[in-house]
């Protein structure tokens, strides 16, 4: 990247992005910290990647498609249980594809696309704000985005939103780059445009919406839409997106007409007017989302957003084109634009996901690289200048959030105790698990670090330790979810079915018949690696059409549904069982063993 120079079409002076703070420019470490953050984000993103079981309903779905797609060769139509899927379009499953070529069909091949994004963004965070803010507050901004519940979960899922938050994120730096760099930082642009083709191949018309919500707010506020219009390349940029993403669209509209369509519309403009699948919720769902997501440096968004915007507006001066009979506004020389472009961004994908009928906690990931970027300018700002207004308040939001936490943490266990007869339809062994230890030492971790966060915090000379310690207790926590509470959890609640369908594809020739029956688990399909009948609980006449076709079947469910089965499945017989679950057979061809029934728990199968 090129420096900053005075630019007459801009109006940009050179401002505190060309001139860091002397000790937040430290070039000669970005090496090492480049290497610090690689390794980090590879442990956290990658540890016991494949070693729980698919979550349903979108991992199933997603890793499935996937499956078909390389099983078929077909890199064009996604399929899900052999029928078409538009639900999210085509570069995913492309990733997943190529992931099952190089580490073949199991878990960690299916989310390793997540993951890889997830370390990729990480590592373009921390070089796109070391080039503005210095490589201090470029290492700051990277951690707050690694460190945090929702990108590390996104990361280590087999879902579209780590990719799709890596495409949105390039965009927007392409965007502001190629707006205010000179010389060759000019064709960042393109970034723009091709970061939302790949974007909207990856989730649809949400991955052009999120950049051009924030880059219309940003041009809006700062008046600089004839500078878009003489370096933005609208035109061509339009022109080099269309090429991208318009024709795999192009290629399903030809192929699949109005049956792809249809279904396109129900998923995109159908899930922004209706709630879909029941995930619905008022108007300030996404405020605790952000705030429990991003947390602990969601403590600072508040002062941050704030800050930013008086800063921004103080700074503006009133200029008078001679040529223009309007009046424009560029920057006066303090820098603080970049905080306000991050505040933008914020504000406007925070609005418009809040605008959709259909929420869910991981559609906010967009927003998240805006949050790191704001909330670490905020936080070494405060470190060289005590007098930064709202840091301690914001310590004691952080402790006092963090002290909620450790509560809800210590009482997970009797919560879960309580409430588990709720979800016997999906776990059956619900009532007779135990979370185990990990919960009262993550409430001890937190409660411990926030007692730290206080005495460090509080100090001005000793503040910067306290963000190692709030790092470190997440980091913490998070680890020992993965490595205590998820094994327990995948080995009773997630893998039972899954073995289950794993061992009927096995058994089962092409032209058989497996039925899920009651528990409609997606994933099945994919540990089976066959089409499956799924015929919800209570959907009897279905149940006896399928068993009346005759031949060699198996019918999966939940042991507690056998006494809804009709009198066609009467002479199905036990062939496997697994922590409430068992698998049904017309025809023996499992041996019998006397621990058929209660077999040695073992973690789902790696393929």
């Amino acid at each position: 990247m090129s420096g900053w120079e005075t630019n007459g079409h801009t109006g940009a002076s050179i401002t505190r992005e060309q001139q860091p703070h002397p000790a937040m420019d430290r070039p000669p470490s970005q090496p090492i910290q480049l290497l610090l953050l690689l390794l980090l984000s590879c442990l956290l993103f990658f540890l016991n990647l494949g070693s729980m079981g698919l979550t349903d309903r979108d991992e199933g779905r997603n890793a499935e498609a996937g499956r078909e797609m390389f099983a078929s060769g077909d890199l064009v139509t996604p399929t899900f249980n052999g029928e078409l899927r538009v639900a999210k379009p085509v570069f995913v499953y492309w990733l997943m594809t190529l992931s099952y070529h190089l580490f073949g069909v199991n878990e960690f091949a299916a989310r390793a696309p997540s993951a890889l994004f997830g370390v990729a963004l990480i590592l373009m965070h921390y070089l796109f704000l070391s080039r503005l803010r210095g490589s201090t507050a470029g290492l700051f901004g990277a951690l707050m985005l690694l460190l945090n519940i929702e990108i590390l979960a996104l990361g280590r899922m087999a879902i579209t939103d780590s990719v799709l938050i890596f495409f949105t994120t390039l965009s927007l730096y392409g965007f502001w780059l190629g707006i205010h760099e000179q010389g060759r930082g000019r064709h960042w642009i393109w970034a723009f445009y091709g970061g939302m083709a790949l974007a909207t191949l990856t989730k649809g018309p949400v991955g052009f919406a999120v950049p051009l919500v924030t880059a219309l707010l940003y041009l809006a506020a700062s008046r600089q839409w004839l500078v878009f219009w003489e370096r933005g390349a609208p035109i061509a940029g339009t022109l080099l997106f269309l090429m991208l993403a318009g024709p795999w669209y192009a290629a399903m509209f030809i192929v699949h007409g109005d049956a792809y369509s249809s279904q396109a519309k129900v998923h995109t403009v159908g899930r922004f007017l209706a709630p879909m699948e029941g995930h619905g919720g008022g108007w300030w769902f996404y405020f605790p989302v952000l705030l429990l997501g991003f947390y602990p440096w969601s403590a600072f968004l508040p002062v941050g957003l704030f800050q930013a915007y008086q800063s921004w507006r103080a700074s503006r001066v009133m200029v008078s084109h001679q040529d223009e009979s309007r009046e424009s506004w560029k920057p006066s020389g303090s820098g603080d634009e970049l905080e306000w472009f991050a505040g933008l961004w914020i504000i406007g994908v925070f609005i418009f996901f809040s605008l959709s009928s259909t929420r869910l906690p991981h559609y906010i990931g967009p927003l998240f690289p805006a949050c790191a970027l704001l909330a670490a300018s905020y936080w070494a700002r405060g470190l060289t200048d005590s007098s930064t207004g709202g840091l301690r308040g914001s310590i004691h939001f952080m402790m006092g959030i963090g002290y909620l936490v450790a509560i809800g943490l210590a009482s997970a266990p009797s919560l879960f105790s309580k409430f588990s007869g709720k979800m016997v339809k999906e776990f059956p062994l619900a009532p007779q698990f135990d979370l185990g230890i990990g919960p009262y030492v993550g409430a001890a971790i937190v409660v411990v670090s926030m007692g730290l966060i206080g005495y460090f915090g509080l100090n001005d000379s000793r503040r910067g330790i306290a963000f190692g310690v709030a790092g470190g207790a997440l980091a913490s926590v998070f680890l020992v979810a993965i490595l205590t509470v998820i094994p327990g959890f995948n080995r009773y609640a997630i893998a039972p079915p899954q073995e289950l369908a794993y061992a009927a594809g096995l058994n089962l020739n092409p032209t058989d018949q497996l039925i899920a029956f009651s528990s409609t688990r997606p994933s099945i399909a994919f540990y089976a690696r066959r089409t499956v009948t799924f015929i919800p609980a209570g959907e009897i006449d279905r149940l006896r059409t399928a068993l009346g076709q005759g031949g060699r079947t198996m019918i999966l469910l939940p042991e507690y549904s056998q006494d809804a089965l009709p009198k066609e499945a009467a002479d199905f017989q036990p062939i496997l069982k697994r922590y409430g679950y068992v698998l049904l057979g017309n025809q023996q061809m499992v041996p019998q063993s006397p621990d058929t029934a209660s077999p040695t728990p073992s973690k789902t199968f790696g393929h």
